[in-house]
């Protein structure tokens, strides 16, 4: 039953940044692709729940789950921020990432079949895991925000200005803004993520996975760190924060 609700958020993905990437190729704005990513959302919300509900715990215990909570927190950030922001366009740039982070998820060897209650559940590393998969889905948001601004830069450069993708596009200014804040957002909620990784049990030494977070983290805020007492160019400053969230994905590969 969850994998069916996983099949069809990736169905509805698809359709809702395909149905999007139409609307802007017309010249026109389409209220649907929210409609779509709310579906999406839900049925995210459907997967999570039984998941959780045959871990008791969060459903974060192998790769295909923290691709599917990825994808869920980039949903909602998205029509969260989206809305406040009045960025519609930021859906259809969303909705391809979520439909590739589900997508994989769906790969065989990705979800534990048949996977096994927690009977040893912990605070600290459920916090630790989820805090830390929603904040990498406020950095993601943020990477797609960079990746708007540079497409939105390019068509400036070769005067493409009749086009629907550059009339439906929301100004630079504002797309640097709402950049900027999902950054703070996301290395905030990771510095939590990764305090409560800290306190977490153990009889080992610090694992690799939160070594690398720690990185990770660092870099963010030195990036953060520039911008606010130096200064970026909103190119610069955009190509560094896609940058760094591809970067950052490395920790999904240590896990």
């Amino acid at each position: 039953m969850d994998r069916w609700f996983l099949l069809i958020a990736t169905l509805l993905a698809a359709i809702g940044g395909t149905w999007g990437m139409i609307s802007v190729h017309r010249g026109t704005r389409s209220h649907w692709t929210v409609v779509w990513m709310v579906a999406v959302l839900l049925c995210q919300l459907g997967f999570l729940s039984i998941r959780g509900q045959l871990r008791a715990a969060c459903p974060l215990q192998d790769l295909g789950e923290m691709l599917v909570f990825l994808a869920w927190s980039l949903t909602l950030f998205y029509l969260v921020i989206g809305t406040a922001y009045r960025i519609s366009l930021l859906g259809v740039f969303s909705a391809p990432l979520v439909f590739v982070l589900q997508a994989a998820a769906l790969v065989s060897g990705m979800l534990t079949t048949s996977p096994n209650r927690d009977l040893t559940p912990n605070v600290f590393h459920s916090l630790h895991s989820a805090i830390s998969v929603l904040a990498y889905g406020a950095l993601a948001l943020a990477g797609v925000a960079g990746i708007m601004f540079l497409v939105l830069d390019r068509q400036l450069k070769i005067h493409h200005l009749k086009s629907g993708l550059f009339r439906n596009l929301p100004p630079a200014h504002q797309l640097l803004v709402s950049l900027e804040r999902l950054l703070w957002l996301g290395t905030g909620l990771l510095t939590f993520g990764i305090v409560a990784g800290f306190l977490m049990p153990r009889t080992t030494p610090v694992h690799s996975h939160l070594i690398v977070a720690m990185a990770v983290w660092v870099g963010y805020a030195g990036l953060l760190a520039v911008k606010t007492v130096r200064g970026l160019t909103g190119r610069k400053f955009a190509l560094s924060t896609v940058a760094m969230f591809i970067l950052s994905l490395v920790v999904f590969a240590r896990v």
